[in-house]
């Protein structure tokens, strides 16, 4: 019986460290398998949502007997924040109807106080520096395991649960093929790039700390995978924020280093060269003079990306196949005449195929112009469009959280679309308060943990980066991972204010 009154006082100790530990591997390592799917929406509940809802139940519970405490100054910005985004959804469900299905509103608004609540629950049980640096290398072993996935993805057929159409979300294991881009135990390539992207600096942060050489092996080791997943942001920002943080260290060995494998790693990778090549392409495109519809001459093919139809018109000759570009032309316009056909349930005969070709040639001219990829085309003219209405119909509150879909592409246009200047200054402001925080007590650190903590800062900027063209702050596995990492580090540092 002692025994085991010893043992439950031991697990009302540690619990709540305990199920952090479950959690620093349970978020990146679990796939996004749904156990029910949501409603009119493909976002789904998932094994990390009923761990969510146990380990706030724990900390409320631990919270009331006075076991751990709440970090004041972010608590109030927190609750403002969702307060903020409540008061959106229930405007905008009750009052302006803009949000037509209530419960996604709330699930929306819910999501962002499942995300950051962790950051409460992780600066309450961090006691001891010992603790900060445990908790980060278990994060950075959880990285390995990641990146070891996503070999075993791209080279040894392991599956993929993806969730980036809503027939994927439905958990349907995916075998990738050779060009695909890889996503490891993540619901996406662009989740796993910005969460790579996000610790690179950290992780190269911890070994100037620990002078381990495994560290730096690791940071490598993610290189190599954030260039399979073939993000062109996500590249972009880890460019833009890895080597001006070595830079800012006067590191030129290891940059030297970095940058070499990166070229290599870049050089190597088809997939990733081949999306940079044709961001922006210089091509003969077709415009109907009648519609204004946009037909480009192109093969369709999952191995390259096809062109979208935003373009700029220019005034220089453009040297094409003609004979090739001909058969491409009536190659795409018979594909949208039979689409057409196949919609209106009718079958054409040849005859009339050739009669519908013929009409539709005649209406169009051809334009020489640079156009972009149709995923920044979708972005520009669609995605962010959409956000920027919404932001005008409400420029306050938003029309409501859930209201602009599921993804707009630009966490900013986004947060200003669905909750207005009220939710997006007070969440950036969250942001503002940890960047101040931090550089506030860097002075006043060990010359040899400073590295550590203006990693976290340049692995930030990388978010933020990131965040320009894709919702880093929405998709789960990256928000609670920043929202974790975060809470360590701030608790860490009122550890150094409390000796």
């Amino acid at each position: 019986m002692k025994k085991l009154k010893n043992l439950l006082k031991w697990l009302d100790k540690h619990i709540l460290s305990i199920l952090v530990g479950i959690f620093i591997f349970l978020i990146p390592l679990y796939p996004k398998l749904p156990i029910r799917m949501i409603n009119y929406t493909y976002i789904a509940l998932r094994l990390e949502d009923l761990f969510m809802a146990f380990l706030f139940a724990v900390f409320f519970i631990q919270l009331v007997r006075k076991k751990v405490s709440l970090n004041t100054k972010f608590f109030i910005l927190f609750v403002l924040f969702w307060a903020a985004v409540f008061l959106s959804a229930l405007i905008n469900i009750f009052v302006t109807k803009e949000i037509v299905i209530s419960h996604l509103g709330i699930l929306h608004a819910a999501r962002r106080v499942e995300y950051m609540g962790i950051f409460l629950i992780v600066f309450s049980i961090v006691k001891t520096k010992k603790q900060f640096l445990t908790y980060l290398s278990l994060i950075l072993f959880s990285l390995l395991l990641v990146n070891i996935y996503g070999v075993g993805q791209k080279f040894l057929g392991w599956p993929a649960v993806q969730t980036m159409n809503p027939e994927y979300a439905k958990g349907y294991l995916l075998f990738l093929t050779p060009e695909a881009r890889i996503s490891s135990t993540f619901s996406g390539h662009y989740d796993l790039a910005a969460y790579l992207v996000f610790l690179l600096p950290i992780v190269t942060g911890f070994y100037f700390l620990k002078k381990k050489l495994y560290y730096f092996a690791l940071a490598i080791f993610s290189i190599f995978i954030l260039v399979l997943t073939a993000s062109r942001i996500s590249y972009g920002a880890f460019v833009a924020s890895l080597f001006p943080f070595l830079l800012f260290l006067r590191k030129p060995k290891h940059f030297a280093i970095l940058l070499a494998v990166t070229i290599l790693f870049t050089l190597t990778s088809n997939n990733l060269t081949s999306r940079f090549k044709r961001t922006f392409q210089v091509k003969q495109i077709f415009v109907n003079q009648n519609t204004g519809q946009v037909v480009i001459p192109q093969k369709m093919s999952a191995k390259e990306v096809p062109a979208g139809s935003f373009y700029i018109g220019i005034n220089k000759p453009i040297s094409t196949n003609k004979q090739d570009q001909e058969a491409l032309l009536k190659e795409r316009i018979l594909d949208e005449i039979r689409s057409r056909a196949r919609f209106e349930g009718k079958k054409l005969t040849q005859e009339e195929e050739n009669m519908l070709l013929a009409s539709v040639e005649a209406k169009l001219k051809p334009i020489n112009t640079v156009v972009s990829d149709i995923s920044f085309a979708t972005r520009l003219q669609v995605e962010w469009p959409r956000a920027i209405q919404a932001f005008l119909k409400n420029p306050i509150l938003g029309t409501g959280p859930s209201s602009i879909t599921e993804a707009t592409d630009n966490d900013y246009l986004r947060s200003l679309g669905e909750v207005g200047l009220l939710g997006s200054v007070l969440f950036f402001l969250i942001f503002l308060t940890i960047v101040k925080t931090i550089l506030h007590s860097i002075k006043s650190l060990p010359e040899n943990e400073r590295p550590l903590y203006l990693g976290f800062l340049f692995g930030l900027l990388g978010l933020l980066l990131n965040a320009g063209y894709i919702d880093v702050f929405e998709a789960s596995k990256v928000a609670f991972q920043f929202w974790l990492v975060a809470g360590l580090f701030i608790a860490s540092l009122q550890l150094k204010k409390a000796a």
